[in-house]
């Protein structure tokens, strides 16, 4: 298990994830160690809502907005975001402004 990040006892980890074709989030609760949520842009709801390819900014938004609605209809209401070590910019920062927009809190 990787080091711990402030606050992670109290909240769930959003941690993100790309690939050179995909993108993937999940929401961690590295107390249990265990995922509570996931998503990405192979699953067909984000292949439904996404224009322009699985690689764009706007897949990336979707799958943003996909893991902020199902962390909130699991209670999740504040997370810690982990980038994963990428650069806060282009997907990684469309995941983070699509969860936002859905009312999930870092």
């Amino acid at each position: 298990m990787r080091g711990t990040i402030a606050g992670s006892t109290a909240r769930p980890r959003l941690a993100v994830f790309k690939s050179g074709r995909y993108i993937y989030a999940q929401v961690i609760d590295d107390a249990k160690g265990e995922t509570l949520v996931q998503a990405n842009s192979r699953e067909g709801e984000a292949q439904a809502k996404i224009e322009g390819g699985a690689k764009t900014k706007a897949a990336a938004r979707v799958v943003g907005e996909m893991i902020g609605e199902r962390a909130q209809s699991k209670g999740i209401d504040s997370v810690v975001f982990d980038r994963g070590g990428y650069q806060y910019h282009g997907r990684v920062k469309e995941v983070a402004e699509g969860a936002r927009s859905k009312g999930l809190k870092f």
